[in-house]
């Protein structure tokens, strides 16, 4: 079976994949085909690891399609909204965890009701096509400690997410702050 999807407003292609299956249902449109016309997925597709995106030069929306990708081809789901008001306060708050090198330091202030977070990685492109891969890598399960970061990226009860970052000497740290 192909899997191809799009993300609206963009119609953007971001990824197709063929399983062993290999058989095309494909109609012909602009929108996903195969599994994802019928909306999310019960399960995510095994092993799904679409290569990132090329750069917009920009890391926060680089970040942002970075998660819709993995959201939309591995598991279906409609992407999340850049959440621009709260970037200004990810950045600065994603400085004072790197600052203090407690992840999830300051944990709310910027309003999110979620947060993953990329712990001085080598830089903005790591996080965005390591990190994130890795997070997202963690797969569905319980308990929530071990799966974390998955859950919150694959959250349909989340609508919109907000990466900060902050670089200094040892590395690039960035906060996803996700919020309904």
């Amino acid at each position: 079976m192909r899997h191809c999807l799009a993300i609206a407003p963009l119609l953007v292609l971001l990824a197709c994949s063929d399983s062993a299956a290999s058989s095309s249902n494909d109609e012909g449109g602009d929108g996903p085909s195969g599994d994802c016309a019928d909306g999310p997925l019960a399960a995510p597709i095994a092993g799904c690891a679409p290569a990132p995106l090329p750069s917009s030069g920009d890391p926060q929306q680089d970040c942002v399609d970075r998660i819709n990708q993995l959201r939309a081809a591995c598991q279906c789901l409609p992407p999340l909204a850049r959440w621009t008001d709260a970037e200004p306060c990810s950045d600065q708050q994603s400085q004072d965890d790197q600052a203090t090198s407690t992840a999830h330091g300051n944990f709310g202030v910027c309003g999110e009701s979620a947060q993953n977070t990329c712990p001085n990685w080598g830089s903005e492109g790591d996080v965005i096509g390591a990190c994130l891969q890795s997070m997202w890598a963690e797969g569905p399960g319980e308990p929530f400690a071990e799966h974390g970061h998955y859950i919150n990226m694959s959250n349909q009860g989340y609508t919109k997410v907000a990466c900060g970052f902050s670089t200094a000497p040892g590395g690039t740290w960035s906060n996803q702050n996700f919020s309904p």
